[in-house]
């Protein structure tokens, strides 16, 4: 989540929406593994906003939860509608569709009436609820049967499947404003209030499969009672109680409100004819006695003693220092004690800071701490690391001549040993012969993107690429790498794009090479009612840039400035607009889109004006 913009993160919505009947676990910033760290602390409902999940531990650790009784809620997205997820109650279309866009002549889609089948059934399909953009399910047999909610057009907008003793429930739209503005309405509350209610209930037999219904009449926990008496949100193992409960409370149905806004009903801990008797503890072998408070200790006489006497010592040491006091043998012997404790005691602190357990940062993560740096991924071929060292050293040294930001030296890291997060741009040359990572080290290179760093992946072979053909060596290595990360869908870098124009206005982005495609993450679609913008940008920074253009070779030069490598097809012009990519890719990471907000600036400062 981006906790400086939470209206920009789906999860500021899921938690509010959850908030008034659920107790919420978010992942702790930093971890690699977020979803399984949450699942270590036993949820009955795991939700993931546009969160893609590749074949490997997570995968399996998340298939083990619903298995065995978990509900897990997931919500579509730009990197879900281009994944190949099996963790899904339907087949997916790839990329959805636009509603209200420039592209399209469709108008946005309301809610249509909930079918008496659903566990939404009751709630009032609000017609302000509309859907701009959407996931689209696969017409497969049985759709239907898995449709909790559809648009009006009769494409679904919420569908389940039972898995196991668990569930699985997808909404078609993200849980952000940016799709639909369901996640700000109330019914996104009451839908979920209806999930939760589901959740850890066993899966239905064949027999009660057609009758899986959530009671529309039952109450739901609202505000429950704690162990302190206090009331609070509704813990995960709450169930709702049907009409006419009695009472009294049990483990299923704790003490507290049970309903929604006014109409609401008090399940009380006993009933009106139990009465409270005192235990007997006869039976323990034990013996009743008053309960007594402990008594107040009053410190303030030893406190003003002991202050007098510091007061004292403070004034001997003072005019024993100015020579006006003379030491008698036995003060004398009192001063050396006196020393000698405070020696000690510093000898102490001394030894205790000393057996403090030492950091397990490297030399080079305080370095990299200290001052921002580049890096590049070690590939394990020498030729290419040196090619790599090289043109980030020549970036670096252009960056430090042409604008504000002065990087150190650049380094070389491996993802599987080095910490990453010190480092705001990460090149990765692509080598055919190298090993693919392991599934963990794969786990922190999604980490480190979805914590805001971003990866340039060259696969430096713009010359052995064809049309329609089949992929390069290099090209097959990074598609085998991406299946196990979580990337947002790419596009081809637009004119428009604000990287663009961090820097330099740039039509491309050239290398060595400069018949090849750089690809970044897909902008939204530009909306139909408003005027076309200079600049368009994404809420935050790409975190992977793909380029075949061999980049570092056309930075890299010698100590004398002269460039190591010829060009294709040549020139100066050519490198000189290759450095100034290099620039404006570094800028973009370190910026993000605020040169997109300058074409406000004019209407600001009008404003103002006024």
């Amino acid at each position: 989540a981006d906790e400086a913009q939470p209206l920009l993160s789906p999860l500021y919505y899921l938690e509010k929406a959850l908030a008034p009947f659920a107790q919420i676990r978010t992942a702790r910033p930093g971890v690699v593994d977020p979803v399984q760290a949450l699942l270590a602390e036993q949820p009955n409902i795991m939700g993931l906003a546009d969160v893609g999940l590749a074949p490997g531990e997570t995968f399996d650790a998340v298939s083990r939860f619903v298995e065995e009784g978990g509900t897990l809620v997931r919500f579509a997205g730009p990197r879900l509608a281009n994944a190949d997820d099996g963790l899904l109650p339907v087949r997916l279309r790839r990329n959805g569709r636009v509603l209200g866009g420039a592209m399209s002549w469709e108008e946005p889609k309301a809610l249509a009436e909930f079918d008496a089948t659903s566990p939404f059934f009751g709630l009032p399909a609000s017609k302000d609820v509309t859907v701009q953009r959407q996931v689209l399910a696969e017409p497969d047999p049985g759709l239907a049967d898995k449709t909790w909610a559809r648009l009006s057009d009769g494409t679904p907008l919420v569908t389940a499947e039972r898995r196991g003793k668990g569930l699985i429930v997808l909404f078609h739209v993200n849980a952000d404003a940016n799709w639909s503005n369901l996640p700000i309405s109330g019914l996104f509350v009451e839908m979920l209030k209806r999930i939760s209610a589901m959740a850890g209930e066993s899966a239905p037999s064949s027999s009660e499969r057609s009758g899986m219904v959530a009671d529309p009449s039952a109450f739901a926990p609202m505000r429950l009672l704690d162990g302190f008496g206090a009331l609070g949100a509704p813990g995960l193992s709450a169930q709702s109680i049907p009409p006419g409960f009695e009472g009294p409370a049990s483990a299923e149905h704790p003490p507290g409100l049970y309903g929604s806004g006014e109409a609401f009903v008090a399940v009380q801990t006993l009933r009106p004819t139990d009465e409270i008797s005192a235990f007997d503890f006869a039976g323990a072998g034990l013996s009743a006695d008053v309960l007594r408070a402990g008594g107040q200790l009053d410190l303030r006489g030893p406190l003003l003693v002991f202050a007098l006497a510091a007061f004292i010592a403070d004034a001997l040491i003072v005019l024993a220092l100015a020579g006006k006091l003379r030491l008698r043998p036995l003060g004398a012997a009192t001063a050396a004690l006196f020393c000698l404790l405070c020696a000690t005691a510093m000898t102490t602190g001394e030894t205790r800071g000393e057996s403090a357990p030492k950091s397990a940062a490297t030399q080079r993560d305080k370095d990299a701490a200290l001052t921002a740096r580049l890096a590049y991924v070690i590939s394990g071929d020498a030729h290419v690391d040196e090619i790599s060292r090289l043109g980030l050293e020549a970036l670096t040294q252009a960056l430090n001549a042409r604008t504000s930001f002065a990087p150190g030296d650049p380094v070389g890291v491996d993802p599987a040993k080095d910490e990453l997060a010190f480092y705001p741009l990460l090149y990765w040359p692509i080598v055919a012969s190298a090993p693919q990572p392991p599934a963990k080290t794969v786990a922190k290179v999604t980490a480190y993107m979805k914590q805001g760093g971003t990866i340039i992946f060259d696969t430096r072979d713009a010359l052995s690429q064809r049309v329609g053909g089949a992929p390069s060596p290099e090209a097959q290595w990074l598609r085998d790498l991406t299946k196990g990360l979580d990337i947002p869908p790419l596009e081809v870098t637009p004119r428009d794009h604000v990287i663009t124009k961090t820097f330099y206005l740039l039509d491309g982005f050239v290398g060595r090479y400069a018949n090849g495609e750089t690809w970044v993450e897909a902008l939204p679609p530009e909306p139909k009612d408003q005027a076309a913008r200079p600049v368009r940008a994404t809420d935050s920074v790409s975190a992977i840039v793909i380029t075949s253009n061999d980049l570092a070779s056309a930075w890299a030069h010698d100590k004398r400035g002269q460039p190591l490598f010829p060009l294709t097809p040549g020139g100066a012009r050519q490198r000189e607009f290759a450095l100034r990519g290099g620039i404006n890719l570094v800028m973009y990471t370190l910026t993000g889109n605020y040169k997109s907000d300058q074409v406000h600036v004019r209407d600001l400062l009008e404003r103002l004006g006024q």
